[in-house]
């Protein structure tokens, strides 16, 4: 019991100078604290510093906008459905947020090729046609045309498609003047065929009709030799139907 006595009066010997020294580390500030007041004229400075303004302005949704959160909210709903939006991560996370954008992109892109191609297209027609005739033009050159006029012309330009369709319309003009059939803008050519009645001219009829339609129609290069093979076919049918009126 002794001991115990001895010992716990020893510790409280050691403990009275570590608390006393602890207590003469602290500090404390006892200066009277200055309140400044802040003026209209202090908050001026800071107000009129654009670093110190923070707020804000919200932009107003436009149409195209709304436009857009429209067709982004369609897709989201549909790769929720499909793949489950919500649960991706990683690069498919990635690639489902940018895929608006890509299909956007993709969809400009097919305008673009499109009015493109219309473009091009409509010039290499124009450039095709450049030597044809209109249908309302057929009916004023049979009528008042000097179609071999048209043919020489033709001919001495190189122009030896346009050469081929005058002379068609020279044997349409000359059968109908010989009332071997009745020209009109909406008959084809087979109507002719039929209207046909001289039998020895059916058959020549015929072929010059499938060689026009074949260079005309076709859209093949004629030269001057295959124009003059042709030629000769149309100048044999005339003769024919002058011998047969």
């Amino acid at each position: 019991m002794s001991r115990l006595l001895f010992l716990f009066l020893i510790f409280c010997a050691f403990l009275v100078p570590v608390q006393a020294q602890q207590d003469s580390l602290v500090r404390y500030d006892d200066t009277r604290l200055t309140v400044k007041e802040i003026t209209k004229d202090d908050l001026s400075t800071y107000q009129g510093d654009p670093d110190f303004n923070y707020e804000e302005k919200v932009k107003e949704a436009s149409w195209l906008d709304d436009v857009w959160a429209w067709f982004q909210n369609i897709l989201k709903r549909i790769f929720e459905w499909v793949f489950g939006i919500d649960a991706a991560v990683g690069p498919l996370a990635f690639f489902l947020k940018l895929l608006p954008y890509l299909l956007l992109s993709f969809l400009i892109f097919l305008l673009i090729r499109f009015f493109v191609n219309t473009n091009l297209r409509n010039q290499n027609n124009s450039a095709t046609n450049a030597n044809s005739v209109g249908l309302s033009e057929e009916e004023n050159i049979i009528k008042n045309e000097n179609i071999d006029d048209l043919i020489a012309n033709a001919v001495a330009n190189k122009e030896y498609r346009l050469a081929i369709r005058y002379s068609y319309l020279m044997i349409l003009k000359l059968l109908t003047d010989k009332n071997m059939i009745q020209w009109e803008l909406q008959k084809t050519n087979s109507d002719y065929l039929n209207e046909l009645t001289q039998n020895q001219l059916k058959t020549p009829f015929k072929a010059s009709t499938r060689l026009y339609e074949y260079i005309w129609y076709g859209d093949f290069t004629i030269d001057e030799p295959k124009y003059q093979k042709a030629a000769l076919a149309f100048a044999t049918l005339k003769k024919s139907i002058n011998e047969n009126s």
